[in-house]
């Protein structure tokens, strides 16, 4: 038989829109500093026990309340951010519904105790939602709420908490959040008597992130600079060659909003194709400020989530953005101590590298240079592998491998998008035998094949015909570059890149760039770093290995006592 239709009482409604806003700990800890940050705060405290089980108490010197407003403040939908349905378009605070401080109160042992002026303090005690007396109290100006027993009064809520660690854990995250928005803003975060976070104001969000997890992380970001029409991305992308596949951190925050957005992340990681290794996660914080009017901030009861009016312009920017950060050679990996190179940009300014005007498409072919290449400072081959040069700012080692792949590279990817590359034809037609998957995979890839160089035909039983190869550098082995490049091909190597272009590109690229332990001649190795200086992405390869590692010119001091 079904129930009669009956209007919940008020204390019911009030836990289970308790439980819309509250799920744990760590929720308590979010919307009271929420809500401090919109009251203006300088200094955040936050102290809590039993991972915020037996107690959590939020401290700050915002601009607290009267009594009258701190007595409102505890009704459900009572709030000084917003008066009408048309306010929730732009809304800029992080609490504007109304409910976290009456929801919270349904549900613990609570304390509120405020001051507008620092003369007159108000005290106000709730249990179970149940206001039990208010108080004069002395206090500077600021609000303190304690929170005590949460869910004391449903049992069947509080089992479901975690243990004391995963609590404690989920706390620190939340701080470490909002930590992040407001750099501005000193955070404290206690847990029985233990200090675990102690934070001061910055200028500067680098340093805030250098304070919450130190150089091992802050030394290997790159800023992220970029705007497009009405959006602006903002922020840091880990360097390519300290991507991990594990125990990387991805946060996105909306107009200083900290949000749960999984496609924002995967479209910022998009920005890393054909410099990673599949499979590597780089370390993002991004920032994003747009127009009110083209996000929803009102979908969800934490404000954990938003709605972009135009989701897929967002995405392609968040993607430009981090392509953008990860071009100039700023990006390349540093050695010693310290993670950015000063006065290190797009180009080494003073090297007198410049791309070859009107040069052959060929990497090293004769007389390309121009007398401005010429001049460049000396250049050293070392183990007849890396070329080591003087800059600006320090020591520049390219490795000449991943170097002359990243050129070769994004001359395929312009090639097999274009009318190809041009070819030279053999005077002796090479004949080689594959197997099946082999010769399946030269099928499959016929017309890429022939875009980069190679005219290929089928022969007898297994063997095919190769008429004409490419001739990327002199020391170049058309049939040896060929036949890895097939065995790639068939074996599904770098299966992690985008599409089916940027894979042949990086195995032809792996395949045809000049090797470890071939010596260059001096016009040789200016060329490559010339060429290496106008790639789109010059620091990394297409495994996600550095192409230059920078060894500052204060570090050498530093090594050598001169400082």
């Amino acid at each position: 038989m079904r129930a009669a239709i009956a209007v919940l009482a008020p204390h019911v409604a009030d836990q289970i829109a308790a439980g819309e806003v509250v799920e744990r700990p760590a929720s308590v800890v979010k919307e009271l500093i929420e809500n401090a940050l919109d009251a203006g705060a300088t200094t955040i405290r936050v102290e809590i026990e039993d991972g915020g089980k037996s107690l959590i108490r939020v401290s700050d010197d915002g601009a607290g309340m009267s009594r009258a407003d701190a007595e409102l403040a505890l009704s459900r939908h009572a709030t000084s951010k917003i008066r009408e349905a048309a306010d929730l378009i732009g809304v800029a605070t992080f609490g504007f519904r109304g409910e976290a401080l009456p929801a919270i109160a349904s549900v613990s042992r609570f304390e509120l105790e405020t001051s507008s002026d620092g003369e007159a303090a108000t005290r106000l005690r709730v249990t179970g939602g149940k206001r039990e007396h208010v108080e004069d109290a002395a206090r500077q100006v600021g609000t303190t709420v304690t929170v005590r027993g949460l869910f004391f009064n449903t049992p069947a809520r509080r089992k479901f908490l975690r243990a004391q660690a995963t609590e404690t854990r989920a706390a620190v995250e939340v701080v470490t959040l909002l930590a992040l928005t407001r750099p501005d803003v000193a955070f404290t975060l206690t847990s029985d008597d233990r200090p675990l976070i102690d934070v001061r104001p910055t200028t500067r969000p680098i340093d805030r992130i250098h304070a919450l997890w130190g150089p091992g992380l802050a030394d290997t970001l790159l800023p992220i600079a970029h705007r497009e029409g009405p959006l602006e991305v903002r922020g840091f992308a880990q360097r390519p060659a300290q991507a991990k596949p594990a125990g990387r951190k991805g946060y996105v925050f909306v107009r200083g909003r900290p949000i749960r957005d999984p496609f924002i992340l995967r479209a910022a990681e998009a920005g890393y194709r054909s410099t990673i290794a599949p499979g590597d996660r780089p370390s993002l914080i991004l920032f994003l400020e747009l127009p009110g009017d083209a996000v929803d901030v009102n979908v969800h009861p934490s404000k954990l989530e938003v709605r972009f009016r135009d989701k897929f312009f967002v995405e392609k920017v968040v993607e430009e953005s981090v392509r953008a950060a990860l071009g100039p050679l700023a990006a390349a990996a540093p050695l010693g101590v310290g993670g950015q190179v000063p006065g290190v940009g797009g180009s080494w300014t003073g090297l007198g590298v410049d791309p070859p005007a009107g040069a052959s498409p060929e990497l090293f072919p004769s007389g390309s240079l121009t007398p401005d290449t010429r001049h460049l400072t000396p250049l050293l081959q070392v183990f007849d592998t890396y070329i080591v040069f003087q800059t600006e700012s320090g020591v520049a080692i390219v490795d000449q491998h991943s170097a002359h792949e990243r050129v070769l590279y994004e001359r395929a990817m312009r090639q097999l998008t274009g009318d190809g590359a041009p070819a030279q034809r053999l005077l002796l037609p090479l004949t080689i035998e594959f197997t099946a998957p082999e010769l399946e995979a030269i099928d499959a890839h016929r017309e890429l094949l022939r875009r980069v160089g190679y005219e290929v035909e089928p022969f007898s039983g297994r063997a095919v015909v190769v008429h004409t190869a490419p001739n990327p550098h002199p020391r170049f082995d058309a049939a040896r570059c060929f036949g890895e490049l097939v065995a790639d091909l068939a074996g599904g190597r770098f299966g992690g890149l985008a599409n089916r272009l940027e894979r042949f590109a990086a195995t032809y690229a792996c395949r045809a760039a000049i090797k470890a332990g071939q010596r260059l001649e001096p016009d040789e190795m200016r060329e490559l770093v010339a060429r290496l200086l106008t790639a789109s992405l010059p620091a990394h390869d297409v495994h996600g290995r550095p192409t230059v590692v920078q060894l500052p010119k204060d570090e050498l001091e530093r090594r050598f006592g001169r400082t």
